[in-house]
């Protein structure tokens, strides 16, 4: 009989498509949407709860975040439930609040790579 953990990380993983060029474990299910708390960030019920994927992801593989901490997406994408330091990382409120802004600033790409651009801009030029 499989384990609790197991059977938590087989429904995760049944509505995850796997990114062969990032190697974000991108959420296909639903999310919380565009407005409102938690914009768009994966939803799924587990137990009769609402819970947030990438958290429940991080707390089945790698126990209890401290009361002081937060997942931070390393990885940029909101959608990838990875739940490995180069993708969801647990930090403190002010490293991610740090981290996020420089993403802001940058447009850093997926693991810091290059800077996106945008198609359209380009175009025009």
């Amino acid at each position: 009989m499989s384990s609790r953990r197991d059977r938590i990380r087989a429904k995760i993983m049944s509505r995850v498509w796997i990114d062969p060029m990032t190697g974000c474990y991108v959420w296909t299910g639903p999310d919380s949407g565009k407005n409102g708390r938690g914009k768009g960030y994966p939803r799924m019920s587990l137990d009769g709860q609402t819970v947030a994927v990438h958290i429940a992801m991080w707390t089945n593989e790698h126990g209890y975040i401290p009361g002081k901490k937060e997942l931070d997406h390393a990885c940029r994408n909101r959608l990838c439930v990875r739940p490995e330091k180069d993708h969801v990382e647990m930090v403190t409120r002010k490293e991610n609040a740090k981290r996020r802004e420089k993403a802001k600033r940058g447009m850093i790409g997926h693991n810091g790579g290059p800077k996106f651009e945008c198609e359209e801009v380009e175009a025009s030029s």
